[in-house]
């Protein structure tokens, strides 16, 4: 991993970690900077990155190892946003975003590593969140790990993603906040529940239309917990279609209508606001054409 800054003219003279601190760089990586790690000001080598400065007009470079066990996989990706920060993918069904010890292969992961050798970038793969094997949809991915820390901060994720899912039942109400703690149910590894014990969890929710049987709701979450809205929608009564963990089988659809259609950020660099969209997939289309509930423009 390489950075390059130019420091402004106007700018006062301030120690390169402090500096790096704003720039969203973790501690952990600048300790592998110091250790394994490469530091020059103006074509300079520094050799105690503690003690170095930067004065205005300065050009600061650094050079961080990193390394990865993902195997590079020649898997199509449907790229959707793409800037030599970010990387945004529409992932399909049937997908791991992440290898696990059991399934090292055909994941997000293994595809984005080949399209990063294809297009010879030096990059490692930087997940800023997760997708369910099942669930469809975007997943935004740093390039590089200090742009995944100015994504993800202690004070909470700065991005906001938007789902569509079918959910059995009437909602009596058209929107509304589900606040129910998360904790993983006990004696399982996957299953989660919801439990006063648990960690916070809010999701927020919007009826686009319903049936006689089934509602398309527009999901937000505000919290990150492992399958909230899959636990959510179930605890209040309206479990995700197709969701066989959470609910039950449908004939409809081979896993639970829920695709991750839209993110929102401010771009961590730029400072722009981007809004990325992913259509839906076909087999999200049959089940609102089979229960006539009308497609999303």
């Amino acid at each position: 991993m390489i950075l390059e800054y130019k420091i402004d003219e106007r700018a006062e003279e301030i120690s390169v970690r402090s500096f790096l601190k704003r720039q969203g760089l973790s501690t952990h990586l600048w300790r592998r900077l110091k250790h394994q790690g490469v530091l020059f000001i103006n074509c300079e080598p520094v050799l105690r990155a503690t003690l170095a400065k930067l004065r205005g007009g300065d050009v600061l470079r650094c050079e961080i190892p990193e390394s990865t066990a993902i195997e590079p996989e020649e898997i199509p990706i449907d790229i959707r946003y793409e800037d030599e920060n970010l990387l945004v993918v529409n992932k399909p069904a049937q997908m791991l975003v992440h290898p696990i010890a059991k399934e090292q292969h055909g994941t997000l992961a293994n595809a984005v590593a080949h399209y990063y050798a294809t297009q010879k970038e030096p990059c490692v793969f930087h997940p800023t969140h997760r997708l369910d094997r099942n669930t469809t949809g975007l997943v935004l991915i740093a390039k590089q790990p200090h742009i995944q820390s100015l994504l993800t901060g202690k004070d909470g994720a700065r991005f906001h993603r938007t789902y569509l899912a079918v959910v059995h039942g009437i909602f009596s109400c058209g929107e509304g906040k589900i606040e129910r703690p998360i904790r993983r149910k006990p004696g399982s590894f996957i299953e989660q529940e919801t439990h006063e014990s648990g960690k916070s969890a809010v999701t927020r929710y919007r009826v686009i239309s319903d049936s006689e049987e089934a509602s398309l709701v527009e999901l937000q979450p505000v919290t990150g917990r492992t399958h909230q809205l899959r636990v959510h929608l179930a605890a209040v009564g309206h479990p995700i279609l197709g969701d066989d963990l959470y609910g039950e089988p449908s004939p409809l659809i081979a896993r639970q209508a829920l695709h991750a259609y839209r993110l929102d950020l401010v771009h961590p660099v730029t400072r722009r606001p981007l809004t990325i969209e992913a259509p839906l997939p076909e087999d999200f289309i049959s089940v609102l054409s089979v229960l006539q509930l009308p497609t999303p423009s």
